[in-house]
């Protein structure tokens, strides 16, 4: 490539041109405008045939090899380098960062609510719009005071306050952890200080109107409330579900681990409510029974064993551990961790003396985090307690009637519930790879991650930006992608390999001569040329239908 001046009307332009040889001859082409003097045009020059370069080398020799591999490792991040990782970003920060922050609140910023609404997305998706027989609601933060005194939280949601007797450490504990768990710090023994409810409590009114009242704790009695209201109004019948993703609050003692134990979080969950008489559970298929996971059960806790066993549904519901509809709901809820490629989990079975009141029979779903095995998501046979504890303090009745059996009943409840922070972790976590220089990139399945592309110009010039302009503007219509022109090729690719944008498409030389594009998958850095027309079918191929990039 050589400089060309051309002096039009007294005055010296300067340009990039290259020899190419066509039809046998060599001929002069038009590479970029380098502008008016010989120094701007060394260096737009030299900047330019960098970039050029690099897209070379990204493409490599074999840039449609399919089998193109990088050298990405998994990187164990701690949870305080994964929120200063969040914080720099722009996934999330701290509330009130300019105060200081305030402990147990966070904020999503432009890259962190783009993820969080895409896994709130996908819950929906798998949880509500894929099933016959559940609707979604979304109700109020803040309900009748009665509502928490019927659920038993004004008088039974209560932790331990506790103070180490060595080093005056400060926690809270379960009561069935009091006298066993020793303070982390030293070692020391937790002395209680008396129990403190975990209900956040506010002001409804004014002077004599005045109502105390609580921001919900939970999303669950919200969906019981609304119970017949949503059963006459849907026309659904029993069995049916009602879910719901929503702020819940914890006036929690010590937040702590970033996002995973907060004062402000969502819940996604749902009520599926079934006749009591109902034993059988037509929709427990052979995919369901043959679930594969590990299993903590309550006898190995007993005997302090943490040994885990290889098992399946059906070896659950052999052993008697659940019923039926108790265990399909568990194994689509191991099937959605696995379809998010969250597969780290394992189930642990409460022991009789953590079971709460209302329930026969509840399992935890624990993640493999970076700081220890966590509960991300649980599972609670709630039987009829919810429904007839309204009852009794509304007097209303709770019961509707099931055409299937021919009379009223007060419906019983299979509670599956999901932390969505704690996923929204769990996501980052899995996600957080480092390549061969040492750079961050995060492997974000494509249905998930924040941005779905970024388009490229390759070079400064009016005709490649205006078909990456145009690209960008048609693409935006049903994905959320990013034109981006500034710095290197290389420098493009790497700053969005780094907040987990699994496609990038350049415009060069040949989308001009071709109407075609390179696009590039993250991963692998493997690159095709596709034409321009097809692109956004490619994209819903890749995203909607997760198509492997070695299929288009």
């Amino acid at each position: 490539m050589y400089i060309a001046k051309q002096h039009v009307n007294g005055k010296d332009y300067f340009y990039l041109r290259k020899a190419v040889r066509e039809n046998g001859k060599v001929v002069s082409k038009h590479v970029a405008y380098l502008g008016k003097t010989p120094e701007e045009a060394e260096i737009k020059k030299t900047e330019i045939i960098k970039n050029l370069k690099e897209e070379k080398i990204s493409m490599g020799e074999n840039s449609e090899n399919e089998n193109a591999k990088r050298n990405l490792v998994h990187k164990k991040v701690s949870v305080d380098d994964l929120a200063k990782f969040c914080k720099e970003k722009g996934f999330v920060y701290r509330s009130s960062d300019i105060y200081g922050g305030f402990a147990g609140f966070w904020d999503y910023g432009p890259l962190g609510i783009e993820l969080f609404n895409n896994l709130k997305k996908e819950w929906w998706k798998f949880f509500v719009h894929e099933k016959e027989n559940m609707v979604g609601m979304e109700g109020s933060i803040i309900s009748h005071p009665r509502t928490w005194k019927a659920s038993g939280h004004i008088d039974n949601f209560n932790d331990i306050f506790v103070k180490c007797k060595k080093c005056g450490r400060t926690g809270k504990l379960d009561e069935s952890e009091v006298g066993k768990v020793k303070c982390p710090d030293c070692g020391g023994e937790y002395e209680s200080q008396g129990k403190f409810n975990l209900m956040f409590s506010t002001n409804v009114g004014a002077g004599e109107n005045t109502m105390r009242a609580y921001l919900r704790g939970e999303t669950a009695q919200g969906m019981f409330l609304d119970f017949k209201l949503i059963s006459q109004t849907s026309r659904q019948q029993l069995p049916f579900g009602i879910a719901q993703i929503g702020r819940c609050f914890r006036n929690e003692i010590a937040p702590r681990d970033f996002l995973f134990r907060s004062r402000e979080f969502h819940i996604g969950e749902f009520e599926f409510f079934i006749n009591p008489e109902e034993k059988k559970c037509e929709l427990l298929d052979e995919e369901h029974l043959n679930v594969k996971f590990n299993f903590l059960s309550s006898e190995n806790q007993k005997k302090n064993s943490e040994e885990l066993e290889k098992i399946t549904i059906k070896d659950l519901i052999e052993k008697n551990k659940l019923d039926a509809w108790h265990a399909y709901w568990l194994a689509e809820q191991i099937l959605f961790f696995k379809n998010l490629n969250l597969e780290e989990i394992k189930i642990r079975e409460h022991t009789k003396e953590e079971l709460s009141h209302y329930s026969s029979a509840t399992f935890d779903i624990d993640y493999e985090y970076p700081f220890g095995s966590k509960e991300v998501a649980g599972n609670a046979n709630r039987g009829q307690y919810d429904l007839t504890q309204h009852a009794k303090e509304s007097r209303e009745k709770m019961e509707i009637f099931d055409e299937k059996y021919g009379k009223k009943v007060i419906p019983r409840v299979i509670e599956p519930t999901f932390g969505m922070e704690r996923i929204f972790l769990a996501l980052l976590s899995k996600s957080y790879y480092e390549n061969e220089k040492g750079e961050v990139v995060l492997k974000f399945p494509p249905k998930i991650a924040p941005i779905k592309a970024a388009i490229f110009p390759l070079v400064k010039r009016e005709d490649f930006d205006s078909i990456a302009k145009k690209l960008t503007d048609d693409l935006k219509k049903e994905f959320n992608v990013v034109y981006d022109k500034s710095g290197s090729i290389g420098r493009r690719y790497a700053r969005n390999d780094e907040i987990g944008t699994p496609f990038c498409i350049t415009i060069d030389d040949d989308s001009i001569k071709n109407e075609d594009i390179t696009i590039r998958f993250r991963d692998t850095t493997a690159q095709k040329r596709i034409k321009i027309k097809d692109v956004k079918k490619i994209l819903r191929e890749l995203i909607i239908d997760e198509k492997s990039f070695d299929e288009i």
